[in-house]
């Protein structure tokens, strides 16, 4: 994968989201920001060009975990960032569908950790 890398965001929280958007940005990502899992597969539906899925789990209309399984199932290559205040007890396994890397996160987040998780799940480290 090439730089910019393109982050499809679901976030539910617009500040979390509007601040994690800017960092990634800054940090040389294209980002499209999506509300929730909901708004963020019907992105995906409409042909929105991404190249790693960055979720939270808890968000309303589709949580991340549906979210998750839902795009893998058209694209079981979807890199992902999961970033949670709320860690399912068995960690990524909960969350894992498909072959491609994931990774957890748990917020509150910093930008650095961030991106180091994306770009490794991007196999850029």
């Amino acid at each position: 994968m090439t730089l910019p890398l393109r982050v499809l965001m679901a976030e539910d929280e617009w500040l979390a989201a509007e601040v994690l958007a800017e960092g990634l940005e800054e940090a040389g990502f294209s980002v499209l920001t999506a509300a929730d899992g909901q708004a963020a597969l019907e992105l995906a539906a409409a042909g929105a060009a991404f190249d790693l899925l960055l979720t939270d789990l808890r968000m309303p209309r589709l949580d991340g975990r549906e979210l998750i399984a839902r795009l893998r199932a058209e694209r079981p290559d979807l890199p992902v960032v999961v970033m949670t205040g709320f860690p399912p007890p068995d960690g990524t396994e909960a969350l894992h569908f498909g072959r491609a890397p994931i990774r957890l996160l748990t917020k509150p987040i910093e930008i650095a950790p961030l991106v180091a998780a994306l770009k490794a799940v991007a196999g850029l480290e």
